[in-house]
């Protein structure tokens, strides 16, 4: 079961969080087709930000956006005036009130999505995928990772037929619930095609969380 399904997705409720935070009725398909659009324009808005993962809250006709990034001078700007613009122009789209808040990533080689992403960057300057790998793995473990798994698929190093190839260090138990398991995926688009990566990222285990929800709240 482990094997197949998402590791962040099968863990919600136990020792993850949602990222999407919020009640809806009839307007569910709305508000979810707003929150998959936001995600996609600021991830490409923002990509040298090295943003790793962006929260939405939607507290009565308000919208309250986290952004993860590795790099919050480059979203704050000069006297905060990139995250103000920023601000306004998340608001026109959304067609309420918001609030936006930067967090600061302290470790990104610990960062499933933030490793993945920087792989994919090196694909693209033809750096060799068996390198890169090690490179993430290596680091990874030296900033306190229990475990790292690293697969990247396509027609690696320019060959013919595609293929997947695997690095993996320590333990990365997908199968075990209160394991603390960040998964992050990212594309490469080369000259000979896309080729996937895929990071899970093993930080130890963790007690299950109480997560209390809006509507459980009364």
């Amino acid at each position: 079961m482990g094997q197949k399904v998402n590791p962040i997705g099968i863990r919600l409720g136990i020792v993850k969080d949602w990222n999407s935070k919020w009640y809806a009725g009839k307007n569910y398909g709305k508000l979810l087709n707003q929150d998959i659009n936001l995600r996609k324009y600021l991830k490409k808005k923002l990509m040298s930000a090295s943003v790793s993962r962006i929260q939405i809250e939607r507290p009565a006709n308000n919208a309250v956006i986290t952004i993860h990034t590795a790099r919050p001078g480059i979203l704050i700007g000069k006297k905060g005036g990139g995250i103000e613009a920023l601000r306004s122009e998340i608001a026109a789209k959304l067609g309420v009130s918001v609030h936006v808040n930067i967090e600061e990533v302290r470790k990104p080689e610990l960062d499933a999505t933030l490793v993945a992403e920087s792989i994919a960057q090196q694909l693209e300057q033809r750096i060799m995928f068996r390198r890169a790998m090690k490179r993430a793995v290596s680091s990874a473990m030296k900033a306190g990772a229990k475990g790292v798994k690293i697969c990247v698929s396509g027609r690696l190093g320019g060959a013919e037929i595609a293929r997947s190839e695997t690095t993996r260090e320590g333990r990365v138990p997908l199968h075990t619930f209160r394991a603390d398991i960040d998964y992050g995926t990212a594309e490469s688009k080369t000259t000979y095609g896309i080729i996937g990566v895929k990071v899970w990222i093993f930080k130890g285990e963790q007690a299950p969380k109480k997560f209390r929800t809006e509507a459980s709240d009364g």
